[in-house]
């Protein structure tokens, strides 16, 4: 019995790391720090990860069956940023401070892109307004926050139709032809 818990739990943290990877490797994407105006710094790579989780998180919230596992993603993705401020030289006391505010700018930018995704025809320039002063500067050109907001609505669109059996199995990818 042991044995078999053991092999369970080996198994989902495979699955659960396997999404973080998939959501972490659309987050390093160098189009969107070349192309989509995020700025190549700490902070940056930051927001990048934050859209990347917001999307995932976006395409599991209508399913129950998904539920638990986006709960663990999420986990993880607080442990890597634990690790990473570690990793930094944030101090062992100021951790928890920095976390409860990455945490609370997390949860900010979720509401602000839900919002702007939720604007039908507009959510593009919705997005790209959410953008401004978020993932991207105040100052950032229309064209810029645009093009990010397009990226972001196509890889919504993208999560979309992946199918929750799939994201159940770790993958974010539809069946290619074989």
């Amino acid at each position: 019995m042991l044995f078999k818990w053991r092999a369970q739990k080996r198994r989902n943290e495979a699955i659960v790391d396997a999404l973080y990877a998939a959501v972490t490797d659309w987050a390093r994407q160098p189009k969107l720090y070349e192309d989509g105006g995020v700025p190549d710094t700490v902070m940056g790579r930051f927001e990048a990860l934050a859209i990347a989780m917001y999307l995932f998180l976006r395409r599991c919230r209508d399913d129950a069956r998904l539920a638990p596992l986006a709960q663990d993603v999420v986990d993880r993705f607080v442990t890597d940023m634990d690790h990473s401020l570690r990793e930094i030289g944030i101090g062992y006391q100021a951790v928890p401070k920095r976390m409860r505010k990455l945490a609370g700018q997390f949860y900010e930018r979720v509401s602000a892109y839900d919002a702007a995704m939720e604007a039908g025809e507009g959510a593009r320039t919705a997005l790209g307004d959410a953008l401004a002063g978020r993932a991207l500067g105040d100052d950032t050109p229309e064209n810029v926050r645009l093009r990010l907001a397009g990226d972001m609505l196509a890889e919504a669109e993208r999560l979309s139709s992946v199918p929750s059996d799939h994201i159940l199995s770790g993958r974010l990818k539809e069946d290619v032809a074989r």
